[in-house]
């Protein structure tokens, strides 16, 4: 198991590392000509010179690395926060980000469940034929398009809510009432999908499980449905479920780009467009490494939660 733990977070540093050097020596060559600010025009030269502005590629991109592995150091911005570092440009957009990612999943994953199950308890039935279609519309549909549909129905049409989330300077805190308020909005936009998602997928392992010849040993041995369910079937049905849950906690602090625009949510997603926008490349680098990071980070846990979850899983046996 060790092992196997070291051997993947190698590969992960591996990929990480190539992606890395793919995107920097993309973005070095769409970097145009830089002018200085004429008032800050020392420092600016100062931290330029020595991030290896005036040298070979390769060796700024070993200068890139070498900050990074030494000091942290992810570069600076030059143009969203003028000389912030890149990692204090993320982490102050990090807490909206996380907490409308949070709330969503504390929202659709107990109700995706739920629904998941009742739906194979009543496989082949009007129930589950209903449940079907309405999955399969609310994966179809871009998160986007429930972002737009809400904020005009609640926000704009009844007033119920704000149509886009309130400053922290007013809320009085992350998480006061006025904030999580104004969070809802965004918050139904994301759940949609998570919830059909998450349903789908419960009632395809569940139904499964359902049909399993252990499970009709299980009522032959006089439990009911009810019981043979909540004793064996939930417990195998799991397995496949969970990793997906935990992956999806790991994942909140990807945040959502389209979603954070349109509710003028202060977080990771907007940064990346802006420094796409205002050709700040240190931040876009920073960013998109973030992303990437976030994404291996993922897939190793979930792999991982298996061996966890189910002992019975050798994680790397042949």
């Amino acid at each position: 198991m060790v092992k196997y733990v070291i051997k993947r977070i190698l590969l992960m540093l591996m990929i990480f590392f190539i992606i890395m050097f793919i995107v920097f020596m993309l973005i070095k060559q769409l970097e145009p000509e830089y002018s200085m600010d004429k008032t800050m025009a020392d420092i600016e030269k100062a931290r330029r010179e020595a991030m290896g502005y005036d040298k070979p590629l390769l060796v700024q991109f070993g200068i890139y690395v070498k900050n990074i592995v030494t000091k942290w150091d992810w570069g600076t911005s030059f143009k969203m926060r003028k000389y912030y570092g890149v990692v204090d440009v993320i982490a102050e957009r990090l807490p909206p980000t996380i907490l409308i990612n949070f709330y969503s999943l504390i929202l659709s994953i107990p109700l995706g469940i739920g629904v998941g199950i009742y739906a194979a308890l009543k496989k082949n039935k009007w129930q589950d034929h209903v449940l079907s279609t309405v999955i399969m519309i609310a994966i179809s549909v871009p998160s986007y398009v429930y972002a737009f549909l809400v904020q005009y129905l609640f926000g704009y049409r009844w007033q119920l809510l704000p149509l886009t989330m309130a400053p922290l300077s007013e809320a009085g805190g992350w998480f006061s009432w006025t904030m999580f308020k104004s969070m809802l909005l965004p918050i139904m936009s994301l759940s949609f999908g998570t919830i059909a998602g998450m349903m789908r997928f419960t009632r395809a392992e569940l139904t499964e499980v359902l049909t399993s010849e252990f499970m009709l040993l299980a009522r032959t041995k006089g439990l009911t449905k009810a019981q043979a369910t909540v004793r064996h079937a939930l417990n195998n049905a799991m397995v496949p479920i969970l990793p997906s849950i935990i992956s999806s906690f790991v994942g909140i602090i990807g945040g959502s780009l389209i979603i954070e625009q349109i509710f003028s949510v202060p977080g990771v997603g907007p940064v990346y467009i802006q420094s796409i926008n205002l050709l700040d490349y240190n931040v876009f680098m920073g960013v998109s490494m973030f992303y990437t990071f976030i994404g291996l980070a993922t897939t190793i846990v979930v792999d991982l939660s298996y061996g966890f979850i189910d002992p019975r899983i050798r994680m790397g046996a042949r």
